[in-house]
């Protein structure tokens, strides 16, 4: 661990802290139809798709109607990617002459991956996807998914700062308004960013181009795995020339980070030069992911009239974030013991530590950083390869997807998110207290702990059951690269990531089979959606509640007790669920670690 390690992190924390403010304003006019400096072009474009759809802008829905409405846009645009992929090889801009994505379980995943802003990837981008299914497919969810999220947040908001009233909104309004004012014109300008500082953006063919010399490499078979001769020896293959992959990078690239998807358009994502060439465009890139996040919790305070609110909610997430990446960048400074005394240096620039799975362009502080970010928010985007981290290194993106990415989170996803541990942490407080519990004026009941419960309790559930099966049925066994408890590790975190819709991956599961294809799709679509009913349910419920002044009595939620009883909360919730796990999985590795056992 450096100073310039540690300027690097703070620097980013201080970026996001100075966007809070204005993303918050900015975001808090464009929900409350107020007058923005984007309006004269954007105004105008809203109107044509009301008139073109048969949307009523003025029409205000109960939560039931906002839930159907989302889950039926949702259906509609799964099964539209779906066909997208499965029909590619009919469909224009393709020119390396890709066939359909196959098998149709790879082809469900996927769909269902990116409709729930997810975008796990069981496949190869640059070998898999023509440019069609990366731009109207892939780069259409990412924007719609992202969108469908920032307009449920902003619903639960309104629910919490409206008084005795039926409606929340309208879905279709708050999805355009995400999609034309928040998202759009930031990646225009972030896109032009990005291909100033060398991300590549074309739609030619790839190129080929001859080797110096011939390499040999191992063959590999259709289902990933290297390919064993009659001998026993890997098969290798000569290979005399190499396939320059290309295509519109930058136009994907920008909307995966600003709206948290994550995903790559390499399968090598964000380490591939491609993507991600410069240090700037490294910080572009993670300032992306946590802006839109970060200022939501400004409008939190906004819009039901408690600033200071909002702001103990970012200061919750700003604490748990330094948290995990502390440990990240602890654990990998560290190196690996079993390599003690050895030199590890890698490069002049890069001494020490576990440099396994790192680019040394950006070193561990930044790697240790970005695993965080990406890991605080749903995006499933990488620089460095978490399988190749200490067991305590990996274990850090681990619980920061078990505790439902809730430090400062997907966009709007983080924010309904850590709002469900608020009605808990009131409700906890209510408790010690003896008094019914309340929030920001309005009295926290028996459904709404109810809601949030189903929240909490949906998450392990799903991950927790399918591991288990993995953990034992040789259909999931058989995708394990490492035994033991790494191998474990990489289960748990493969259903965690996909009920989290996080996206990224313990590299070493092949989960590109039948059952992982399957299973993964449902975890996602689950992760994604019956977590968000309830949510909406309590949304409409606090709407319909009458204001109770605070009297003295009222627990304050604008403390740094609040703040401090908001992360607990956060921490025993995850810790109990999911303490047993972790302690067959990355712990017990650590420990055998410790005595030069390895996996």
């Amino acid at each position: 661990m450096t100073a310039n390690g540690w300027f690097q992190i703070l620097f980013f924390l201080a970026l996001i802290f100075l966007v809070t403010k204005p993303m918050g304003v900015f975001m808090t006019r464009v929900f409350n139809r107020e007058r923005t400096f984007m309006d004269p072009v954007l105004r105008p474009i809203e109107k044509l798709l009301y008139r073109v759809t048969l949307v009523e802008e003025n029409h205000e829905m109960r939560w039931t109607e906002y839930a159907i409405s989302m889950l039926l846009f949702s259906l509609v645009s799964m099964v539209v990617l779906y066909l997208i992929e499965r029909l590619q090889g009919f469909l224009p801009f393709n020119p390396q002459k890709l066939g359909a994505v196959a098998p149709a379980h790879l082809a469900f995943n996927t769909a269902a991956s990116f409709t729930t802003n997810t975008n796990w990837q069981n496949y190869a981008g640059e070998t898999t996807m023509s440019y069609f299914t990366q731009m109207a497919g892939l780069a259409y969810h990412n924007f719609t998914s992202a969108a469908v999220g920032i307009a449920l947040a902003i619903a639960l908001i309104r629910g919490i700062a409206r008084r005795q009233m039926q409606t929340i909104g309208n879905f279709w309004v708050d999805m355009v308004r995400s999609t034309l004012w928040v998202l759009l014109p930031f990646c225009v300008v972030g896109a032009l960013l990005l291909v100033a500082t060398g991300v590549v953006q074309n739609l030619r063919p790839y190129d080929k181009v001859s080797l110096v010399e011939p390499m040999q490499v191992q063959k590999v078979g259709p289902d990933d795995k290297a390919v064993i001769g009659p001998d026993g020896k890997p098969v290798m293959d000569t290979v005399t020339e190499q396939t320059i992959a290309q295509g519109p990078v930058a136009s994907q690239e920008i909307i995966k980070e600003w709206g948290t998807n994550g995903g790559g358009f390499f399968n090598a994502n964000s380490a591939h030069p491609f993507e991600n060439p410069t240090p700037l465009s490294n910080l572009i890139e993670l300032f992306s992911i946590f802006a839109v996040s970060a200022g939501l919790t400004y409008t939190l305070g906004r819009m039901t009239g408690s600033q200071a609110h909002g702001w103990a909610v970012w200061s919750a997430m700003a604490i748990l974030f330094l948290a995990g990446v502390n440990a990240v960048y602890w654990a990998e400074s560290r190196g690996n013991p079993l390599l003690a005394g050895i030199d590890q240096q890698v490069s002049t620039l890069q001494s020490g530590g576990n440099m396994e799975g790192k680019e040394t362009r950006f070193g561990i502080a930044n790697t240790a950083l970005w695993a965080t970010v990406t890991t605080d928010a749903s995006c499933g985007a990488i620089n460095g390869w978490h399988d190749s981290f200490t067991p305590l290194g990996g274990m850090v993106p681990l619980v920061n997807i078990m505790l439902s990415e809730v430090v400062f989170g997907g966009v709007g996803a983080g924010l309904y998110g850590i709002l469900i541990y608020v009605v808990l942490a009131v409700f906890i407080a209510g408790l010690m207290v003896g008094r019914t519990p309340e929030y920001l004026g309005k009295k926290i009941e028996a459904y709404d702990v109810k809601m949030a419960m189903l929240v909490a309790l949906v998450f392990p559930l799903v991950i927790l059951t399918l591991a288990a099966i993995s953990s034992v049925e040789a259909f999931g066994t058989s995708s394990i690269l490492n035994p033991g408890p790494h191998g474990l590790t990489e289960i748990i975190y493969a259903f965690t990531s996909q009920a989290g819709n996080n996206g990224s991956a313990f590299g070493g599961l092949t989960g590109n089979t039948p059952w992982y294809n399957i299973s993964g799709g449902v975890t996602m679509l689950i992760g994604r959606f019956l977590m968000i009913i309830p949510m909406l349910a309590i949304a409409g419920n606090l709407a319909q509640k009458k204001y109770v002044p605070p009297s003295l009595g009222t627990f304050p939620v604008t403390t740094p007790l609040f703040t401090a009883l908001l992360i607990g909360v956060i921490l025993i919730v995850g810790a109990l669920t999911f303490f047993p796990a972790l302690s067959l999985g990355p712990i017990l590795e650590h420990l055998l670690m410790g005595i030069g056992k390895t996996f």
